[in-house]
């Protein structure tokens, strides 16, 4: 029997209860792996079993009080990153080992032994200033560049590793249990190490592998900031953490969330970056089961040898953050990136990981969701509102509701008869429509999915072998094993048009609960002692679930137009690599000002993660947002990457247009920056697809010496030109500004006023907008009016906005392509334009020459910030055009605002042309 909506809440309800979830002293690895002090490490190296291979180093490490071997390997990768991988030499059985997140096998550079001698072994890369030192006895590795220690391994000793054994004798039942009276390891004792079971509330998790953790320190010299590990609501900048405080990296389903936790929520991204004025480097920590991370920032004294003669030894105190990471199970297998710069940074991680997926551009425009609009009439008396109240967006989304029984891939035959009639009258509006699909599939013979499924043997087993059975939203229901490549290929094709019924190609599509969520399971989730494809416990992929959910679900949308469209597919739980697949939001948020601030740290933690296209619920999911904090939110939401407004169930309607008339005409303009904006987001993601880099970005990230940017995260850039501070305080009437760099110069991005002095400034506000600034030496391609959508939009003419720095100088670029196949790619459709202020001459170039692509639309409109004079005349000339004659003009000039406007330009915006100012 399908559940009442009043037992689907109340089971949202009981998510909300933070006894539903462990904290860390709960988790028995982590009690077990805080028994190891640090101090002397327990292994060391055995360095007569160094082998040098074509690829890495390998040698082998024993732990000298239970004398199991590891095998090392150190691997050194094009790019100036080191991998090492530490593993059992002849384990019982094969450990698991992350697959499918990197792109490829990385390319290695060969090393070679530089120094070999009593305790040390020194490991150098051909051509180049990196060293490793590796010291044998305790085992410690060091990274050393250019003479500088940056990073070191096992400094603290805290390498941990619990290797595989034979089940014990008495672990039958806990009637055959016998106390052990020869070892101090009693049956209580072990039970409170959970090493073969473990409980939690009225949960019991059975090991069959018993106790298989792994754990090692990191130490990071001369730094003190660190960020990265998404997703918590917590700070930008990581916080030291205290014995039963470690932020945690496990997916789970936790509705309402509390702010300034550490807890895992709903994805997993284990790297970690770390900032200092010289250098930026980054850990990736590839393990998909439950990861506990520690901080601690201290103080230590250094040595350094004086240059001047006799060589004597000064001491000086310098920071460095120690940085312990554990996980469940699994092998070590950790990748170092040594930057040097934030942007190397980026690269190095999209070089294992992967970039961005470049969005559709209708994607980048804004989304109506709710949960739930209610059948086909509400649908379209929602789309004729945005029209009646002239404000642009580009998708309408439907929610669980949609579905016949929440039977995911149907359609309620009541509330939506005509789907396919009603996603025409939303194309010829050129919109679109997103649907919810769910993993979890209810337990019903006569549904095809699940028969087909259950019958193929798709589903995630119990540990006896049984189909899994838990709780969600259609009641009782079976988990997809999206592990398996067999059922993501069979997934695929069930988006195909022919096998989703009512779809059409305007239909994309929504992965949520895929943490994945078990109401009534243990912390709200699956079983660890379930068993996926290959005989793997959940408990070894558990933060891969929903990572592979949406990699089937991107695959399913490009087979389904033969691989002509890109796709969209937002997901809610994600890990490393997710980036390749769509977007991600930040889960269910609450409509209160302290959620509106934490969402810019969380979505600036994920940006630099590598998943650039991330957004928070506009409004707040839970509850209902006053006025003001929804007027504010959409002012925030506009200059953020992922931009839908969203609402629960309970929640009062809050389209655009129900708040009166001034809040609806300020959203409408929030809404309206935003689409003419886009050309200028569009070019970020190009970016970001490209190089990695993050679209939305913490201030260090472009101001890495300025160290007063360093905590900064009320305020970041979109992409390197603009400066954005939300306002996050209610009926806020100033506020505080920081407009980094001492050379820089900043512009008022709406009003073009000069801010030649950087610093902190007091900016008075009103609800009207957000303080945005331009930065000197950019050029910001915009759109001079809206459309209904992004593709009424296409031909619509583009402004240049250019603001001059101190040199009188400003680059920028433009890409622009069909915004939504990947003619791109396989044809090479596109442009990519360069546009450079220099002496006076503003120029439009091509920066790919590979790239062709056609287009009627032209820049008309030029604005230049900080012009110092009138000029006297202003000619454009086309360039390679026959008859070589400039043309006029038309100008204007504002000496209040030092702004030349350039007006009736009508240059085509493929075309290669100069504007020459006498």
């Amino acid at each position: 029997m399908e559940p009442a909506k009043e037992e689907e809440s109340s089971v949202q309800d009981e998510a909300v209860d933070k006894s539903n979830f462990k904290n860390c002293n709960h988790i028995a690895f982590y009690r077990r792996q805080k028994l190891l002090h640090p101090g002397k490490s327990l292994y060391q190296a055995l360095l007569d079993s160094v082998t040098l291979c074509n690829d890495s180093v390998k040698l082998q490490i024993i732990n000298e009080k239970n004398k199991v071997p590891l095998l090392v390997e150190i691997y050194a990768i094009e790019g100036n990153i080191f991998r090492l991988k530490i593993n059992e030499v002849s384990p019982l059985k094969s450990r698991y080992e992350v697959p499918d997140v990197l792109i490829k096998e990385p390319t290695t550079q060969r090393l070679s032994i530089a120094q070999k001698e009593g305790d040390i072994l020194v490991l150098t890369c051909a051509g180049d200033d990196r060293k490793l030192h590796i010291t044998a006895n305790p085992f410690q590795i060091e990274l050393e560049s250019k003479g500088e220690t940056i990073l070191s391994v096992n400094t603290n000793g805290l390498l941990y590793f619990e290797h595989l054994q034979p089940p014990p004798q008495n672990s039958k039942t806990t009637a055959q249990k016998k106390e052990d009276t020869s070892t101090d390891s009693s049956q209580e004792n072990q039970e409170d190490l959970g090493l073969w079971q473990e409980k939690f509330g009225r949960f019991l998790d059975i090991k069959a592998n018993g106790p298989s953790s792994i754990g090692l320190d990191f130490s990071l010299h001369g730094c003190q900031h660190v960020y990265g590990i998404p997703e918590h609501a917590e700070t930008l900048l990581l916080k030291n953490t205290s014995d039963d405080d470690a932020y945690r990296l496990f997916n789970l389903d936790v509705y309402g969330h509390k702010i300034h936790d550490k807890m895992g929520i709903y994805g997993s991204v284990p790297f970690l970056l770390a900032h200092k004025p010289n250098r930026t480097s980054g850990i990736f920590w590839m393990n998909s089961s439950e990861t506990l991370v520690e901080i601690n920032t201290k103080a230590v004294m250094e040595h350094v040898l004086s240059k001047s003669p006799p060589d004597i030894t000064k001491q000086r105190v310098v920071p460095q953050t120690d940085v312990r990471w554990m996980s469940e199970s699994g092998i070590i297998d950790v990748f170092l990136l040594l930057g040097p710069t934030p942007f190397d940074i980026f690269k190095q991680y999209a070089q294992l990981t992967g970039t961005q997926a470049l969005p559709p551009l209708f994607s980048l425009g804004y989304h109506q969701c709710r949960w739930n609009y209610e059948d086909e009439q509400d649908v379209k008396a929602v789309d004729t509102g945005f029209n009646e109240h002239d404000i642009p967006y580009d998708v309408i989304w439907l929610d669980i509701e949609h579905t016949e029984g929440k039977r995911y891939f149907t359609w309620d035959k009541k509330k939506f008869q005509h789907p396919k009639r009603m996603q025409k009258l939303l194309k010829r509006k050129k919109r679109k429509l997103v649907v919810i699909i769910d993993p979890h599939i209810k337990v019903d013979p006569v549904y095809t999915l699940y028969s087909q499924a259950k019958k193929k043997g798709y589903f995630v087993k119990d540990r006896k072998g049984q189909d899994f059975e838990g709780i969600c939203w259609p009641g009782s229901s079976s988990y997809l094993d999206f592990t398996n490549p067999e059922v993501r290929e069979w997934y695929a094709d069930q988006f195909a048009f022919k096998s989703y019924k009512g779809s059409t190609d305007i239909l994309f599509v929504w992965n949520d609960m895929n943490e994945p969520s078990v109401f009534k399971g243990a912390e709200l989730t699956m079983q660890r002692d379930a068993v996926h494809h290959g005989n793997w416990e959940h408990r070894e992929v558990h933060n891969l679930y929903g990572f592979y959910q949406q990699m089937a679900t991107a695959e399913g949308l490009i087979r389904r137009s033969r691989g002509q469209t890109r796709p969209f597919v937002l997901t809610r739980s994600f890990f490393a690599g997710s980036q390749k697949y769509g977007a991600v939001w930040t889960g269910d948020n609450v409509a209160k000002w302290s959620y509106l601030k934490i969402s810019i740290p969380m979505l600036l933690t994920i940006s630099i993660a590598g998943i650039s296209f991330c957004g928070a619920d506009v409004g707040g999911f839970i509850g209902d947002p006053e006025p003001e904090l929804l007027v504010r939110w959409y002012q925030a939401g506009a200059y953020q990457p992922f931009f839908r407004g969203h609402a629960n169930i309970k929640s009062k309607r809050r389209e655009p247009w129900l708040f009166g008339d001034e809040n609806t005409r300020i959203i409408r303009e929030a809404i309206r920056e935003r689409y003419t904006l886009l050309p200028y987001l569009y070019s970020l993601f190009y970016r970001a697809h490209t190089t990695g880099e993050p679209v939305m970005r913490p201030l260090w990230v472009e101001f890495p010496k300025e160290q007063e940017t360093f905590g900064v995260e009320d305020e970041y850039m979109l992409g390197n030109a603009l400066l954005v501070h939300p306002v996050i305080e209610q009926e806020a009437t100033t506020v505080n500004v920081l407009l980094p760099g001492s050379d820089e110069v900043w512009y008022d991005f709406r009003r073009f006023r000069r801010l030649d002095y950087p610093g902190t400034l007091k900016i008075p506000v009103t609800l009207e907008s957000i303080p945005v600034f331009e930065r000197g030496g950019s050029v910001v391609p915009l759109k001079t009016t809206v459309g209904r959508s992004t593709e009424w939009m296409t031909d619509i003419s583009y402004e240049l906005r250019v603001a001059l720095d101190s040199k009188d100088f400003a680059i920028g670029e433009l890409y622009l392509d069909d915004g939504h196949s990947f003619q791109y790619l396989h044809k090479k459709q596109f442009l990519h334009r360069k546009f450079t202020f220099h002496k006076n001459v503003f120029s439009s170039s091509c920066a790919d020459e590979i790239g062709q692509y056609r287009t009627k639309c032209v820049v008309e409109r030029v604005l230049i910030l900080g012009v110092q004079k009138q000029p006297t005349s202003v000619t454009a000339s086309l360039q390679g055009k026959r008859d070589g004659k400039d043309k006029e003009v038309v100008f204007t000039y504002d000496p209040k605002t030092s702004t030349l406007t350039l007006e009736k330009l009508l240059l085509n915006v493929g075309a290669d042309w100069e504007i020459h100012i006498k």
